[in-house]
């Protein structure tokens, strides 16, 4: 799967720590692209709204610009529900969907960072799968968005960065990549659920058994145990 690269994604974590007003006021921020995106989206995109203080809290501590898409999401949006709610991109936090910053456990003062992680959790789907930023800790390639799958418990790359994989979700580019996970009906099953809801499916798609979408039972769990199964189940399977 992957998708076509655009300009934008992380930013050089090596910087001196700077205030969130700094990081905030952009002479060129990336907000107004991504509602573009959204106003041209073919397919279903909800935004949970964040307020002011928390997007800029959220800012400092990732260290990023409100002009990459990474920063404009944290800064303007609790989170996007893109597709029917099949896609989750994190951003502010709300609607019991993590912000970025809590996500990948930075510390609510950067300059007490260790250094930048090894990977970037940016977005998950509603059976599971996580989307990270490869910080080099993926083994896939730095700067790239990768995505760990319930149906292979491995981390695959998407062929470009975060503002790359925002706007494929946006625009229903990845639709044919996610077509075998998918069954007939999918739509109205997703956006039923609450926002930090997922579906279980057994047999899971990474046996045998589970491999035709179509036919196996789904229930609807909260994200977090889901994440956690399937991260025990890789664990497991080694």
């Amino acid at each position: 799967m992957g998708v076509n690269r655009r300009s934008g994604g992380c930013e050089d974590e090596h910087m001196t720590v700077r205030a969130a007003d700094e990081l905030a006021a952009v002479p060129s921020p990336a907000w107004p692209l991504v509602v573009e995106w959204i106003d041209h989206s073919p397919v279903t995109v909800e935004t949970i709204g964040v307020d002011q203080d928390s997007g800029l809290s959220i800012l400092y501590r990732l260290q990023v610009t409100a002009s990459s898409v990474l920063g404009a999401l944290a800064l303007n949006c609790g989170a996007l529900l893109a597709n029917n709610g099949w896609f989750k991109l994190l951003g502010g936090g709300g609607g019991g969907l993590p912000d970025l910053a809590t996500a990948n456990q930075l510390p609510d003062d950067p300059a007490l960072s260790a250094g930048p992680p090894g990977s970037l959790l940016v977005a998950v789907d509603v059976l599971g799968g996580r989307f990270a930023v490869d910080g080099g800790g993926l083994g896939v390639a730095p700067g790239e968005v990768c995505y760990f799958g319930p149906d292979t418990l491995q981390w695959q790359g998407l062929g470009g960065g975060h503002a790359d994989f925002v706007h494929a979700a946006l625009s229903g580019g990845l639709t044919e990549a996610f077509q075998s996970l998918r069954w007939e009906g999918w739509e109205d099953e997703t956006a039923a659920l609450h926002p930090d809801q997922g579906l279980s499916l057994f047999p899971p798609p990474f046996t045998q058994e589970g491999q035709d979408i179509s036919s196996v039972s789904r229930r609807a769990v909260p994200l977090t145990e889901l994440l956690g199964f399937y991260e025990d189940a890789a664990a497991q399977l080694g």
